[in-house]
Formats: C-alpha cells, sequence, structure tokens
C-alpha cells in the first residue's frame, strides 16, 4: 500500500485521516449532543472541555485532508458498473461533509467567541455558563450537527449497502478487509 490514492484504493494517508476523523467525530457528536441536553453548569462545563478540543481537532484533519488532495492526491475511480445517480450521490455526500465540517468547526468557535465561554471552558473561575442560544452562531450549530448526523448516517448506509448487500468489497478501497 502506498501514501498516496491510487485508481482503485486510497493510500495510507487518505486511510489514516478517514479513520481518525470517523473516530473523533463519533466523541464529538456525543460530547456535544449530551452537553445540549445538560442542565447542570459544571458538568456542561466538562463535557465542552471534550467537545470543543475535538472539534479542533477535527478542523485541522479536514483541513490537511483538503491541503493532501490540493497536493496531488486523487480519489480512486468509482467502482465499474456503479450507476451514475450513486457516484453523484457519494460525491454530493463527501462535499456535503465537508462543508458541513467546515461550518461547525466556524459555528463552533464564533459561538465561543461571542459568548464568552472559552475562558470558563478551558478552566477560568467556576461560574455559570452563557445561555448560547443568546448567540446566533448556535442556530447554525444546531442545523449543522444535525444535517451532519444525516450525511453520516448516510455515508455509512452506502458503505453497509455495498458490504452486505452488493458485497463488491468496496469497504476494502478505504483499509478495511483485502
Amino acid at each position: 500500500m502506498t501514501w498516496k490514492s491510487q485508481p482503485d484504493r486510497y493510500g495510507l494517508v487518505a486511510i489514516a485521516i478517514h479513520w481518525t476523523s470517523a473516530a473523533l467525530i463519533i466523541g464529538l457528536m456525543a460530547a456535544g449532543f449530551a452537553a445540549a441536553n445538560v442542565d447542570d453548569p459544571a458538568t456542561k462545563a466538562l463535557v465542552l472541555r471534550l467537545h470543543a478540543p475535538l472539534g479542533v481537532l477535527v478542523l485541522l484533519l479536514t483541513l490537511a485532508r483538503l491541503l493532501w488532495w490540493a497536493l496531488g492526491d486523487r480519489k480512486p475511480r468509482p467502482k465499474p458498473g456503479e450507476p451514475a445517480w450513486r457516484v453523484r450521490l457519494a460525491k454530493a455526500t463527501h462535499v456535503g461533509l465537508i462543508f458541513v465540517t467546515l461550518g461547525l468547526a466556524a459555528s463552533g468557535i464564533a459561538l465561543f467567541a461571542l459568548s464568552g465561554a472559552a475562558p470558563i471552558v478551558f478552566g477560568g473561575p467556576p461560574q455559570a455558563l452563557p445561555d448560547f442560544w443568546d448567540f446566533p452562531p448556535r442556530y447554525a450549530h444546531a442545523v449543522l450537527a444535525r444535517g451532519a448526523a444525516v450525511l453520516i448516517a448516510l455515508h455509512v448506509s452506502a458503505a453497509l449497502y455495498h458490504h452486505v448487500v452488493l458485497k463488491d468489497r468496496l469497504l476494502s478501497r478505504m483499509g478495511i478487509g483485502r
């Protein structure tokens, strides 16, 4: 296996970025949805202490992925015989995931900056967190988080469809199986 992607499979760098991002996003979404449903300020601050750095890591990995593509790594070609509508849907889902990730990072950073919550969350004196809904980026963050959940479900469902129903070994391109 090579560092760069080949016509029939992803390279080591793309695979590492993908699976690391996937693991971080699972934790990020769990922490984010948990924080949204916690009333105790100390617990919410604790959850946000996990959520915010994970968000920064996912942003950095997404930027690394974009830089890697800009440096010349190309995605593998679609599987032979793949219907054009599925190829378009996969591309739209992947592009959507990138935009949603960047939008979530931007709205999260803006929310922390406008609300003044960063010093509270990152070890400042214990005090009540602001009501994040008082700040416009919170609405964008909520909508984008739900959009991300839908796109992730679509992405995972498509991968499972290829693996379980079509049995076309598509997941092997991303390092699962041979």
